[in-house]
């Protein structure tokens, strides 16, 4: 600072705050820059215990990539561009918001192309917007058959990883148990004395509603149990609220299977307003684990799916792809855990 004279004033002084460096995050790990850089770009051959110590280096620190130093180095934009349904619905959405958050953990920015249906054109659409961008990659949250016929025209050279896509496309994927979470739902209500369990579905299309109903449908044969026909829904609770207003009025409907948590709030309300108290005349399970779950009358029962863990795997899967050029059609497949509420008991007798 000056006077007023032009002279500077030796008694102020001007401190300059220095963003942290590669090299101050591998000080405080206690690592090479080199181990630091490798965990940045999610180089696999590093232990968990030291990824971990590092992380927590960066996040202590606050430390930001600079990305287009890492641009100049290892040739590739730091941008992942993402393909997502315009929607509010609580998977997709919840996947876009993990994702998000694990690419910025690595160092990316992501790039989100919402399309309003999920179909050649737009998906089409979607891909040359990101190439445009000059991305290094994309992801497509596509649960739907028709996007996943638009996705199998997007050209070769493109790293595309796919998020509860077609299990039978030999193509790089990560997705959900959807049958084994629906199996472990429908065998806890058999278990717990009901003779069969009616299911109430999501829309046809969708990869994740079919996986829903293999399980169910698994379990029943399994365990010799008549397996009933199927009310399908659209995932909101206004279709799980009519599908349950026809199943009230049945007496041997005693336990539901609703293909989310929505379906099931919806189904709750008409059982109630049918006189049909829940679970003591009906028992009933979701599925999703939506933040409210807990907080439904009762504290529905349901499927929790790792989103985190969905979308650690798919950044891991791209820089593969974008790293080796292939991962040999690789898919991934997360385990969901069974949350077991208030919404079920054995059945009344009499």
């Amino acid at each position: 600072m000056s006077g007023g004279d032009g002279v500077e004033d030796p008694t102020v002084t001007s401190t300059v705050v220095r963003e942290p460096a590669m090299t101050d995050v591998a000080r405080l790990a206690g690592v090479s820059h080199q181990t630091v850089s490798r965990v940045l770009n999610s180089h696999p051959n590093v232990r968990e215990q030291t990824r971990l110590r590092v992380l927590a280096a960066v996040k202590e620190l606050g430390y930001r990539p600079n990305r287009a130093a890492r641009a100049l180095v290892t040739g590739r934009s730091q941008l992942i561009g993402v393909i997502a349904q315009n929607s509010t619905l609580y998977g997709p959405s919840s996947l876009l918001a993990a994702f998000e958050i694990s690419a910025a953990l690595q160092g990316f920015a992501v790039s989100v192309h919402r399309v309003h249906e999920l179909g050649q054109s737009s998906i089409t659409a979607a891909v040359e917007r990101h190439r445009d961008e000059r991305v290094a990659g994309i992801v497509a949250i596509a649960p739907t058959a028709s996007a996943n016929e638009a996705l199998a025209e997007v050209p070769a050279e493109v790293p595309l990883v796919t998020i509860d896509g077609d299990p039978e496309r030999p193509a790089p994927m990560v997705s959900v148990d959807q049958e084994e979470g629906a199996y472990q739902a429908t065998r806890h209500l058999l278990e717990a004395g009901h003779e069969t369990v009616w299911h109430i579905s999501g829309p046809p299309d969708w990869f994740d509603a079919a996986g829903r109903i293999r399980g169910w449908r698994r379990a029943l044969q399994e365990a010799g149990a008549e397996v009933p026909p199927i009310s399908t829904g659209d995932w909101t609770a206004a279709s799980g609220y009519r599908a349950g207003q026809m199943l009230a009025r049945m007496p041997e409907v005693t336990a539901v299977f609703a293909a989310n948590d929505h379906q099931a709030l919806g189904a709750l309300r008409a059982m109630t307003e049918r006189g049909r108290s829940v679970p003591e005349e009906v028992s009933i399970v979701g599925f999703d684990d939506v933040p409210e779950a807990p907080y439904y009358s009762p504290p529905l029962t349901t499927v929790r799916q790792d989103f985190a863990a969905v979308a650690n795997a798919t950044l891991h899967l791209l820089l593969r792809l974008m790293n080796e050029g292939s991962t040999g059609g690789s898919q991934v497949v997360i385990t969901p855990e069974l949350v077991r509420r208030a919404s079920v008991q054995s059945p009344t007798r009499g």
